[in-house]
C-alpha cells in the first residue's frame, strides 16, 4: 500500500520513541502516507493504523481531528486561509473572498481543472502576519494582500 521508501521514514519517525510506543509516530506516519498518495483514504489510514500496531478507528480520530489531513482528494495545490479572529480583522476574510474570486470556487472546493483546493483553517501561531495562508500544508504565506495572492497564484502555476 505504501512504497519502501515512504516505509522507512515512517521507521524513522517510530525509532523516535521507547519500543513499544510505535503508535506515537502516527501523525508523522500519516504525513508520509499522504504526501506519497495525495490524500488519506480509509484504506491507507487502516493500513498505518496496522503498520504502527494500533486500531485503525484510533488513526482515524487523528486524521479527522487536524485539518492538515485530506480524507478526499484534494487539488494539486491546497489552499488554507486562516480566517481566525486575528486573521479576519486583519484581512483573512478578504483574502479569502479573493482567492475565492479568482479561482472560482468556494471553501472546501477545487477548480474544474484539479490544479486548487480551497480550504478555511484555524489559527496558524502566526497572527502578527495577517492574513495568512498555507500552501500545501508546508508553505506559509504572510501578509497576504491581493498583489502577493496574485505572485502566489504566478508561482503555483509555473510548478
Amino acid at each position: 500500500m505504501l512504497s519502501q521508501e515512504a516505509l522507512q521514514q515512517i521507521d524513522r519517525e517510530v525509532a523516535k520513541y521507547p519500543a513499544g510506543r510505535q503508535q506515537s509516530a502516527v501523525m508523522a506516519a500519516l504525513r508520509i502516507a499522504q504526501v506519497e498518495k495525495g490524500w488519506l483514504s480509509r484504506e491507507t489510514i487502516a493500513y498505518v493504523a496496522e503498520y504502527l500496531d494500533m486500531p485503525a478507528v484510533a488513526a482515524y480520530e487523528v486524521a479527522s481531528f487536524y485539518n492538515m489531513y485530506d480524507l478526499e482528494p484534494v487539488g494539486r495545490h491546497k489552499i488554507t486561509v486562516c480566517t481566525n479572529l486575528p486573521c479576519a480583522l486583519s484581512g483573512g476574510v478578504h483574502a479569502a473572498d479573493y482567492l475565492k474570486e479568482k479561482l472560482g470556487i468556494g471553501f472546501n472546493e477545487t477548480t474544474a481543472d484539479g490544479k486548487y483546493t480551497l480550504k478555511e483553517g484555524e489559527c496558524m501561531g502566526a497572527c502578527g502576519d495577517a492574513p495568512v495562508l498555507l500552501v500545501n500544508n508546508h508553505h506559509m504565506c504572510s501578509w497576504m494582500t491581493k498583489e502577493k495572492i496574485d505572485q502566489m497564484l504566478a508561482d503555483l502555476e509555473s510548478k
